[in-house]
């Protein structure tokens, strides 16, 4: 007898900050990171209270263009199967207009000390956050890149200690260009610091030319006069697929769609949503446990905490390490080099440049059929067959795979997400593991960011200043975001390859000769190839840990009234 699928997490949406549960990259293509800093707790808190109001909640958008029905009942029964369904409207249900532009607010460790939260409420912190990245930064493998770090944060002390984060996602204009919402949410930014007559300061010190904000933007795509915004990354990669998704997040079917490859995968091969508590404070996480946290209770609950990194990413350095090692690869194996470019980068990343797994589609061969097929299904407007073929980008496992023939063992996807690829039992002669992804569950993240700068090839500095901005949520920095950061893609010693790093984002100083092995097929009697003096692709610029807390919390904090007893 199998277990019932359990009852959906309902979620306050409306306590909880947006980009918690959403990834705004999809609406939003345009965005500014503002940095600031509290010389002066009364006048700090007046600031989070005056942007209480302006702050994006996770509460559902109405689609001002569609027509939707309105539920009416006083059956409690009918109402709850309505949450879990998604019927859209129903008495007593907030829905919001899709703003232009939406802001959501975190604080550092010393930032919620310079508002004057309760002593006795800080120290239920964890002690990661308490910390800081900087402090950890041998731990994450910062550490060689610290003099290398925008200003903003290598000056992040004193009177210049960053406290503050607000972020600001905008819809685009068809020429390329934000919306104007995101100027006049930016003057308004700047106008409560003035306001605040020094309480509160906007940093600067952003990128190279120190400016007082942090520029986003998606990688646009032209057509003419109109600009588009992809899902690629300044590698020309195409980024956003897998994200977790944890009960409550989503409901009815988003979240049968979504699931399958982001859910919790079980021993029987099948998918549901990871626990709440995995991401949101005060909820069961995988352990069933509710993990201790900072009282009083309303003042955690709901909240969570972020990694916040700025990524510069070395293109030029990328392509021409790429071009060389596909000349090799393309003579060691008579293939063209613009097939060997692609099988390169694939083998690197554990996907094809617009999003094909390689489990999917091992060979060049098969990815070529997999986007003619993707195509005839765009061009015949065929919803159900579009529909199978998406969930093939995320709906996958690595059994039958445990040599990484099909997708290197240690290629930056299966580090990042190793699925079933850890479980005892995985081998190649069970070719799956009947614990499933049990060991995985815990290390799970929420993937928020955009890109920002433009790759220029003649600018210094290997193209300029350009990279994303990489934001990882989750309840535990420590056993989530560092485990990964530190175990997955700075070690190889959970995928037998002693001390390899991420051949995108690991480390790859030339003393420890950095190599990408990229097995192939035991039975076809050829040799694996190397990719040898992996050269450093990814340096962090900059970043810290964030409190990411809910609406309730950030009254309390506006307030100035926390008891936690």
């Amino acid at each position: 007898m199998t277990n019932p699928t359990p009852s959906p997490t309902l979620l306050d949406l409306a306590d909880i900050q947006g980009g918690i549960l959403r990834t705004y990259g999809d609406g939003f293509p345009k965005g500014r990171n503002f940095y600031l800093t509290v010389r002066d707790g009364k006048k700090g808190r007046a600031f989070v209270e005056a942007l209480l109001p302006r702050i994006t909640t996770a509460a559902r958008w109405k689609d001002p263009n569609r027509e939707e029905p309105l539920l009416r009942t006083r059956n409690p029964r009918v109402k709850d199967i309505a949450r879990a369904e998604g019927v859209p409207d129903y008495p007593g249900r907030v829905q919001l207009i899709k703003p232009k532009v939406t802001l959501n607010i975190g604080f550092t460790f010393p930032g919620l000390l310079a508002l004057g939260v309760p002593t006795r409420t800080l120290r239920g912190m964890p002690d990661e956050f308490i910390d800081g990245m900087e402090v950890r930064a041998a731990l994450l493998g910062d550490d060689p890149f610290l003099d290398q770090r925008d200003a903003v944060w290598r000056d992040s002390r004193g009177d210049k200690r960053v406290h503050i984060l607000v972020t600001m996602y905008a819809q685009m204009e068809p020429d390329g260009t934000p919306c104007a919402e995101l100027e006049n949410e930016t003057k308004e930014i700047v106008r409560l610091c003035k306001a605040s007559k020094g309480g509160v300061v906007l940093l600067d010190g952003v990128g190279p030319d120190k400016s007082p904000w942090q520029e986003l933007s998606a990688v646009l795509r032209q057509d003419g006069d109109r600009y588009w915004p992809t899902n690629k990354e300044h590698f020309q990669l195409s980024d956003g697929f897998g994200d977790p998704v944890f009960s409550g997040q989503f409901s009815g079917e988003a979240e049968r769609l979504r699931v399958a490859g982001g859910g919790k995968l079980m021993p029987d091969y099948s998918w549901e949503p990871l626990a709440t508590g995995e991401f949101l404070l005060g909820y069961p996480d995988e352990a069933q446990e509710i993990p201790g946290a900072a009282m009083p209770i309303a003042f955690s609950r709901n909240g969570t905490f972020m990694a916040y990194r700025k990524l510069h990413e070395a293109v030029g350095t990328f392509n021409a390490y790429i071009d060389a090692q596909a000349t090799r690869y393309a003579a060691m194996f008579g293939v063209p080099q613009i097939e060997a470019v692609d099988t390169i980068k694939a083998k690197m990343v554990g996907r094809w440049e617009d999003g094909v797994p390689l489990t999917v589609a091992p060979t060049y061969a098969d990815w070529q059929k997999f986007r003619a097929e993707l195509d005839q299904a765009r061009a015949a407007q065929d919803k159900p067959r579009l529909a199978e073929i998406a969930l093939k980008f995320t709906n996958f496992t690595y059994a039958g795979d445990a040599s990484g023939a099909k997708c290197p063992v240690t290629s930056h996807l299966r580090r990042a997400n190793p699925r079933d690829g850890l479980g005892p039992t995985f081998n190649d002669k069970t070719g799956k593991s009947n614990a499933g992804s049990g060991i995985i569950n815990r290390r799970r993240i929420l993937r928020r960011g955009l890109p920002y700068g433009q790759y220029d090839p003649q600018a210094p500095g290997d193209g300029g200043d350009h990279g994303i901005i990489f934001m990882a949520i989750c309840t535990s920095l420590f056993r989530q975001f560092e485990f990964v950061q530190q175990q997955w893609m700075q070690y190889s010693l959970d995928f037998n390859a002693g001390s390899d790093t991420c051949p995108v984002i690991g480390n790859h100083p030339a003393k420890d000769d950095p190599k990408l092995v990229i097995p192939v097929d035991t039975q076809a009697g050829k040799i694996p190839f190397i990719c040898d003096k992996l050269p450093q692709l990814v340096e962090p610029r900059g970043g810290d840990y964030f409190f990411i807390p809910s609406m309730t919390a950030l009254r309390m904090i506006g307030m100035g009234i926390i008891d936690p007893t």
